[in-house]
């Protein structure tokens, strides 16, 4: 008796809240939809599609029903998804919508960039545009140039298959690596490879940290690499304190932030920093290794376009001698190159979109969005819009020759406006020198000529994309047999 009348309880208090909502809710004008069941709501319906890759039907069904303004729960939040350029230019541009916190997000990373707002994120992104600014990148070319070759010598040379997508994770983690920790990225690289991998599949998880789940793995991962770059952080902090250095003089980014912070240029804490090298590290090397696999994808695919890239990058490296880097420079001539990139990027964005939270009560088209409620957009139902894009789903590197004719905020690979992510720089020179060298020493076969993907919640191939390879133009004998020693250890 006692159980069905706390049973009985529990049910009431559910309805009051319920109805409690629903009350406060009818005071907006809220977009049309439905907010399904409660908590659960469309979650796992979006999920279902991302993991089908048919997300991009999944939201042009909803578009068709509700219109480009619409209401739904997702993740447990009260969504509105809005579509088109105009949204685009709406949401990148006003400063009442911030970027989403998820607790996942915010557990797994701390205070970083990814989860900062106010004062502190604007210290952040000052801090971080300024040590991604033009005449910086310029610098460390050269060390992008010295890893990706060493990558290749060590992870591709001795192979007759791999599979490029953990391949392309490893290169792009050690690039990255490369530039945040200076000398001690080899030992992070190697200690934490797996730990950064499951960290990256664990920000769109649910926060329930049981040890088998993936929320579970990506904080025991958190912990163990915080642990490690901070020990990194002091040991560069105390030589902050005893030397004086010139921000000028091209530091690792952890110098440089430590610098920064000895000077007065900003206020975040040591945590603050450790838990922004995390935080960069995960946004950068997922995407641009996403992107360098799925080039290679449409590649095998697009001879004709093969043939052009490669064109484009004998004519530099037969400029070069044998063992000279590429600068700034060369890469500036990658031009084709660049727009397959964008090609790609277009077609298989990296990141499916994006979730803000309304700062405060605001209004579009209308519509009421209420303090708190998340609004999301999706990139593919601008990018795969025939009225955008003429053959939205062919590949055509062509259609970037004049970037003026495509609209404003429909083509957002990097976000838009203020909120244009301020490694755009970088994740461009490091994919070109990526691709130099991938192009004009290999050729590749497709496995699985089949093989299809999913967003889980990152663009992933179901196989991790495996290509036989053949030499094009085969290493010296010094460097086949250097890679071979290394490979095995």
């Amino acid at each position: 008796m006692a159980f069905i009348v706390l049973v009985a309880a529990l049910l009431a208090l559910f309805v009051h809240l319920i109805t409690k909502k629903h009350r406060f809710y009818s005071i907006y004008n809220l977009p049309p939809g439905d907010l399904g069941i409660p908590v659960i709501g469309q979650t796992f319906s979006l999920l279902h599609s991302l993991r089908r890759n048919t997300d991009d039907q999944w939201f042009r069904t909803r578009i068709k029903k509700y219109g480009l303004v619409s209401k739904m729960s997702v993740l447990g939040s009260p969504t509105v998804l809005l579509a088109g350029p105009a949204a685009n230019h709406f949401i990148f541009t006003n400063d009442s919508l911030a970027l989403t916190q998820t607790r996942a997000l915010r557990s797994l990373l701390g205070r970083s960039i990814l989860t900062m707002n106010g004062d502190d994120l604007k210290q952040m992104r000052s801090a971080l545009q300024g040590y991604l600014r033009p005449e910086m990148v310029r610098r460390y070319v050269g060390k992008m140039d010295e890893e990706v070759r060493r990558q290749i010598k060590l992870n591709w040379v001795v192979c007759e298959t791999v599979s490029v997508l953990p391949m392309a994770r490893r290169l792009t983690l050690a690039v990255i690596c490369s530039v945040v920790f200076g000398q001690e990225a080899g030992t992070i690289i190697e200690a934490l490879a797996a730990d950064f991998q499951l960290l990256g599949d664990a920000i769109l998880s649910f926060p329930v940290n049981i040890p088998f789940t993936r929320f579970g793995r990506g904080m025991r991962s958190s912990a163990k690499i915080r642990k490690a770059i901070k020990r990194i952080a002091q040991e560069k902090d105390e030589l902050v304190l005893q030397e004086r250095h010139d921000v000028a003089s091209f530091p690792d980014f952890i110098t440089y932030m430590l610098i920064l912070r000895s000077q007065g240029a900003h206020s975040l804490t040591l945590e603050d920093i450790v838990d922004n090298v995390m935080g960069i590290i995960i946004g950068a090397h997922g995407t641009t290794s996403t992107l360098i696999t799925f080039m290679i994808r449409h590649l095998t695919n697009e001879p004709d376009v093969l043939a052009k890239i490669t064109e484009e990058q004998d004519e530099i490296a037969d400029n070069k001698g044998t063992g000279d880097v590429l600068t700034l420079e060369d890469v500036s001539r990658m031009k084709y190159t660049w727009k397959a990139a964008m090609e790609t990027l277009r077609i298989v964005p990296p990141v499916f979109g994006s979730f803000r939270t309304a700062a405060k009560d605001i209004k579009y088209q209308g519509y009421d969005i209420p303090k708190g409620w998340k609004v999301f957009a999706a990139q593919s139902i601008t990018h795969l819009d025939s009225r955008f894009f003429n053959d939205p789903t062919k590949f055509d590197p062509t259609r970037f020759d004049n970037r003026s004719s495509i609209p404003p905020y429909s083509f957002l690979p990097f976000g838009g406006g203020p909120r244009m992510c301020p490694g755009t720089e970088f994740a461009r020179v490091e994919t070109m020198v990526a691709m130099h060298y991938l192009v004009t020493q290999f050729r590749w076969k497709l496995c699985f000529k089949e093989e299809t993907y999913k967003k889980d919640p990152k663009l992933t191939p179901v196989f991790g994309l495996p290509v036989e390879l053949e030499w094009r133009r085969p290493p010296s004998a010094a460097d086949a047999w250097n890679a071979l020693y290394i490979h095995s250890g």
